[in-house]
């Protein structure tokens, strides 16, 4: 699995804080209960660029319940938080491609990485990921 993340060892404090913050949403969590059973979304590929934190990681859980395949960028890397995108890759195989803080450089390589994926949806807060496809659309 490809992804790129600052540091695979901070898994083991996002776990606990997506743990911590999934008590919070008993909705998703019913919502991910039920994706396990049904798996609606079996087979699609999702590339989101989300603000990656404890939020964030219910949400993709829950996708991934659902038979989702996957892969997250940051949508703004000040609020990536490390240890969530860490956990993402160790704990739940998602391919995670954000680091708090990175360049401008590194931030359209990770739309780059998620829309390698070649999505079937994407869930884009701010639309970097759309504007990457019609960039790329334009070039051919």
């Amino acid at each position: 699995m490809d992804y790129d993340i600052k540091d695979i060892n901070l898994a083991g404090k996002g776990r606990l804080r997506i743990e911590w913050a999934g008590m919070s949403m008993p909705v998703l969590r019913g919502i991910q209960e039920r994706f396990e059973k049904e798996k609606p979304l079996n087979g699609v590929r999702v590339s989101a660029c989300l603000h990656v934190t404890t939020e964030t990681a219910g949400l993709v859980k829950t996708l991934k319940a659902g038979g989702a395949e996957v892969v997250v960028c940051a949508s703004n890397p000040l609020s990536t938080q490390d240890d969530v995108a860490a956990s993402l890759v160790a704990d739940d195989e998602v391919p995670v491609f954000a680091i708090k803080g990175e360049d401008h450089q590194t931030y359209y390589a990770h739309i780059l990485s998620a829309l390698k994926h070649r999505p079937h949806l994407t869930m884009d807060d701010g639309a970097d990921l759309v504007g990457a496809l019609h960039f790329i659309a334009l070039q051919k």
